[in-house]
């Protein structure tokens, strides 16, 4: 089961991708995940993100395409993987297209969990984070039970400076334009499954398990 997972920031997948993870028993694998284990390993290609990282910059698609190839190689995705935050551009998505020819693998599904604008605002923009414990907390679905407290630390909540709502709406509008043309890629090839993210977090995960069950 080879599986792309996405969806805009604050819509769910990160949560949904653990649960596919636990229930199938594949490595879920992130694009941060991908860049600090190419770091880890000492190659040549990790020491190649390893010197883009330390200067701030971006990893290009070049070089992201070997990381990604390199981590799809591993035993622990002979029997299936999700990637999650990967492919974020058209160009990746070919890249991966590439990739998989290569290790003679094919996508089983692309899943997309989907949100409003409006909904990943209020779910963002409404987390707290404890800067001791590294708890999360949410206004609306989440509440410390003191106000703006941690639970276990009692350390006072911050709103960090990236989930403030303007922040959110720029990030949804550029992950909107950078992943149109990618969901319309996978909608053409007829591997693309999409759930309703704004819905309870049982029945999302109960709509992508019936699905791949299906599948």
């Amino acid at each position: 089961m080879n599986i792309v997972l996405m969806g805009p920031p604050g819509a769910g997948k990160g949560t949904q991708a653990k649960l596919i993870a636990q229930k199938w028993n594949i490595p879920h694998i992130s694009t941060g995940d991908m860049l600090r284990e190419a770091v880890k390993s000492g190659t040549e290609l990790g020491r190649r993100v390893e010197e883009i990282l330390d200067k701030g910059e971006l990893v290009t698609d070049e070089v992201m395409k070997d990381v990604v190839k390199n981590r799809l190689r591993k035993e622990d995705t002979s029997s299936g993987f999700i990637l999650d935050g990967y492919p974020r551009t058209r160009r990746q998505a070919s890249h991966l297209d590439g990739t998989l020819d290569k290790l003679e693998r094919s996508l089983t599904s692309v899943i997309l969990v989907n949100a409003s604008e409006q909904e990943v605002v209020d779910r963002i923009s409404n987390r707290r984070i404890c800067t001791d414990c590294g708890a999360v907390y949410n206004l609306i679905s989440l509440r410390p039970k003191k106000d703006m407290v941690c639970d276990n630390c009692g350390v006072r909540l911050i709103q960090r400076s990236d989930d403030e709502a303007e922040t959110v709406r720029m990030r949804y509008r550029l992950y909107m334009e950078k992943t149109a043309p990618i969901i319309e890629h996978y909608r053409r090839d007829s591997k693309l499954f999409i759930v309703d993210g704004s819905e309870p977090l049982k029945t999302v995960t109960t709509r992508i398990f019936d699905y791949l069950e299906k599948t």
